[in-house]
């Protein structure tokens, strides 16, 4: 087996920019910024933005995109129908 060609397999901070959710693990990912642990260990962070934490498909939380008012539009349109 060579030497020297496998990459660094680290403790890395991901922090989610979009929740502010930070998570701890393990990563060939390096970055030069660090962040202070929980636990007093200082740690490699890489800034991510969006994580399972922030994700509408993990969170339940669906937002609704209305772009030129499509929304209005539609309930203006059907508003007395079906009463």
């Amino acid at each position: 087996m060579k030497s020297d060609i496998h990459p660094v397999y680290e403790a890395v901070v991901f922090r989610d920019l979009a929740s502010g959710a930070k998570f701890l693990t393990r990563s060939t990912v390096s970055s030069k910024k660090t962040i202070e642990w929980e636990d007093g260990t200082t740690y490699p962070v890489i800034d991510v933005e969006i994580s399972s934490e922030s994700h509408p498909f993990y969170t339940g939380k669906q937002r609704i995109m209305d772009s030129a008012g499509r929304v209005e539009k539609f309930n203006s349109r059907y508003k007395g129908f079906g009463k």
